[in-house]
């Protein structure tokens, strides 16, 4: 076996370039990864927050799943720093609960960047209130490698009381945040 070093390789003018013929094992070595995907990470709330009524709170994320290249704070911001310049795929969901049954009115989602909304998202249960609700958040975000993303969530209750957003106590990961770059 011999090794070849190369900077690139590119394909002739008007051609696809392949690696490997039909049958073959294509292999990495141990450590190496694609530059496009990483990093990543997932995080979820282990616990139930206690959240004040109808206010703007940042959900604490605190048990990561993955976290590819240490770029997710789960203990003191509970934010996505990526590190690495480019796009990246941002997913969150909230599983907000109001403390009893009909007291839920509304459930808020915020996707922020630097402290500034990105996406906001609303779920109104005013003609029918319930107890739980999820809210569910995507985004695209071009980042530079200081940029940093947080949720923030915000539930009205009618009893302005007893409101939280769920743990995985009950709801295995219904709270959770995440991310992976998906371009330069």
């Amino acid at each position: 076996m011999a090794t070849l070093f190369v900077d690139k390789v590119d394909p002739q003018s008007g051609t696809a370039l392949e690696i490997g013929s039909s049958g073959d094992t294509i292999t990495t070595a141990t450590g190496a990864k694609p530059s496009f995907l990483y990093p990543a990470f997932e995080a979820y709330l282990s616990s139930n927050q206690s959240v004040s009524d109808n206010a703007v709170t940042k959900v604490q994320f605190d048990t990561k799943l993955f976290d590819t290249d240490s770029t997710y704070d789960n203990s003191t911001n509970y934010r996505f720093t990526p590190g690495v310049a480019g796009k990246y795929f941002i997913y969150s969901s909230i599983l907000n609960e109001a403390g009893s049954n009909s007291n839920l009115i509304e459930a808020y989602m915020y996707i922020k960047k630097n402290g500034a909304n990105v996406l906001e998202l609303e779920t109104s249960l005013n003609n029918n209130p319930g107890r739980l609700m999820p809210t569910f958040g995507m985004a695209t975000l071009d980042l530079n490698d200081t940029d940093y993303v947080e949720i923030y969530g915000r539930i009205n209750s009618s009893s302005g009381s007893g409101q939280l957003f769920e743990g995985n106590t009950t709801y295995k990961r219904a709270t959770k945040f995440g991310a992976y770059r998906i371009g330069t």
